[in-house]
């Protein structure tokens, strides 16, 4: 057990004094941060609304949209292949 949390404290150190160290890096990292928030956070309103809650009352109607739209797909790509 000593040894694993020596090695964790370790590589803890490693990244950290390499993170002290940066000059450019730590600009680039706070770039990188806004705009994983940018995508994730902001735009997921944007372009992924609330469709199953929208458009279903219960849970049992969603679930069987998304299992009706999983399935779909499958089942006629395996009647292609089998009428081949």
């Amino acid at each position: 057990m000593k040894n694993i949390s020596d090695t964790l404290k370790r590589i803890y150190t490693f990244y950290i004094d390499g993170f002290k160290g940066m000059v450019l890096g730590k600009k680039l990292w706070k770039i990188i941060l806004i705009k994983l928030f940018i995508m994730f956070a902001i735009l997921k309103f944007f372009f992924f609304p609330d469709f199953l809650g929208t458009n279903f009352q219960t849970d049992e109607e969603k679930s069987n949209y998304v299992l009706e739209q999983i399935t779909k797909n499958t089942f006629l790509n395996t009647q292609e292949v089998s009428n081949e």
